[in-house]
């Protein structure tokens, strides 16, 4: 009999957490383009991964230095494979795959194979998940790591002695941290667990050393990009109603923490999933308070504990249905699975079309190709619109950027270095025709700067509006000259 059994437990080893890495992968293939749109967010990926390293050197002065790392992946990717979406995302699906092979192999050390296999299948259907799924920004790459910690943790209070695991797991949330420093939330999680399970002093021991030496790595990135805060200025203050959507994973995420009847000093799928699902999102709850910071994206790997708790929660329900209806409990995950597919194919259609973004820069250049005119001068307002440009230069061929001193490469930038008001005015007036390239109002923020200003002041007073049409979140005008006054 034991002959029989170690085969079958070595084939669900590898099946559990494979069946929900190659479901995951199925789903980030469906509609990978999105219809062949690319929003503002993944357009800065796009610039940045085009960049030669010394020009990316000196963009990541200024600008966005936390996903430095991150953008440096995407050149090598680029260089490798050529610049396409499907080059700019496979690796978010990749990554939400081994993300969701975790979340199985956890569930199924944790709770049961069948534990695991339902919270893995879970993870990838996930709204958030699918969201993340096919964007070209490093939230996926830093929740697989966060997997990979984790279940190197778990591994680790089993056989605390492995030295080699123990550097992997520093290593790891090392790396997290430098792709998005706010993945060191992932450590007070990993903490509470070892609270809860009442840990021996070895394990602290070397979990202090591993945490201290990933956080002394990341801490210079910390203290760099504490200096480039106004770019993440946009994000709203904390509100009573942004809690609501941390409250209510909460909510089920403690559901299902219940019905793992969680003890004290007990490694279980609670003590692993409840810390992982609510300290991250409470920790950036509280870092909102000191300055706004709250987007769901920043905290995406702690949908790997709702993941777990949700798996752990279909394991209970075939437990408790196996003595009374055997068969019927066999039918208990595929019902749940098929279930949940059919609720969410709504989402899983919106996440992949164009107007889950807040805009399209692929559909406005194109819609600027068939407007641009002889002659016609481009403006862009605010001057972070030029990104549609940067990703669709063909688009924008025999347009003269009136406003443009120097480009995005040479200012270390993504938006370029434009003219002061008075020479902006004066360019300006010397045109018959201008295309200008904004935010749709749903979309659009505050003017701030005086070159804005002066584009809205002189179109407003000498052009008239010719065209205009709103294209997924952005809006193409062209303006003609105003006959001079008599």
């Amino acid at each position: 009999m034991s002959i029989d059994r170690q085969p079958r437990s070595s084939l669900r080893q590898v099946y559990v957490p494979f069946v929900p890495a190659l479901w995951t992968v199925a789903l980030g293939l469906w509609g990978l383009s999105r219809q062949h749109s690319m929003w503002r967010d993944e357009a800065a990926t796009w610039q940045a991964a085009r960049r030669s390293p010394a020009e990316l050197w000196h963009m990541l002065g200024n600008i966005d230095a936390v996903h430095g790392c991150y953008y440096l992946l995407m050149h090598g990717l680029f260089a490798c494979f050529g610049p396409s979406t499907t080059t700019l995302r496979l690796p978010s699906v990749l990554a939400t795959a081994v993300a969701a092979a975790c979340v199985a192999a956890l569930g199924h050390r944790l709770a049961g194979a069948r534990a695991g296999l339902a919270g893995g299948m879970a993870f990838g259907l996930l709204p958030a998940a699918q969201f993340q799924l096919q964007e070209g920004r490093p939230y996926a790459l830093v929740a697989a790591g966060a997997g990979i910690s984790t279940l190197l943790l778990v591994t680790l209070l089993h056989k605390p002695s492995r030295t080699a695991y123990w550097a992997a797991y520093g290593a790891t949330v090392m790396v997290s941290g430098l792709l998005n420093w706010l993945s060191l939330l992932l450590l007070p999680a990993h903490l509470a667990t070892l609270l809860w399970v009442g840990a021996g002093r070895g394990v602290w021991a070397r979990w202090t050393t591993a945490a201290t030496a990933a956080t002394a790595c990341v801490l210079p990135l910390i203290l760099f990009s504490r200096g480039q805060s106004a770019q993440v200025a946009w994000i709203p203050p904390l509100t009573w109603h942004m809690m609501i959507g941390p409250a209510v994973l909460l909510a089920i995420g403690g559901a299902g923490a219940l019905l793992d009847r969680p003890r004290a000093g007990r490694l279980s799928a609670a003590s692993v999933g409840l810390p992982l699902l609510a300290v991250p999102q409470t920790g950036l709850l509280a870092l909102s308070l000191i300055q706004p910071l709250f987007l769901d994206r920043y905290v995406f790997y702690s949908m790997l504990g709702l993941a777990l708790l949700i798996g752990t929660a279909v394991g209970s329900a075939i437990r408790a249905a196996e003595p009374r209806a055997p068969r019927a409990a066999k039918w208990i995950l595929p019902a749940v699975l098929a279930a949940a597919v059919v609720a969410l194919l709504p989402q899983s259609l919106a996440k992949r079309s164009p107007a889950s973004r807040v805009d399209d820069v692929l559909a406005t250049a194109s819609y600027v190709r068939h407007v641009k005119g002889t002659g016609s001068a481009v403006l862009f307002l605010p001057a972070d619109r030029r990104d549609t440009a940067a990703v669709s230069p063909d688009a924008f061929a025999g347009l003269r950027d009136i406003a443009l001193v120097r480009g995005p490469e040479e200012s270390g930038n993504l938006k370029g270095t434009e003219a002061s008001p008075e020479h902006l005015r004066t360019a300006m007036l010397a045109q018959r025709r201008i295309l200008l390239v904004t935010d749709a109002e749903q979309a659009a923020r505050p003017v701030t700067s005086e070159q804005d200003r002066t584009k809205t002041a002189v179109l407003e007073e000498y052009f008239t509006p010719v065209a205009d049409r709103r294209v997924r979140g952005r809006r193409v005008t062209v303006y003609e000259r105003l006959a001079p006054r008599a």
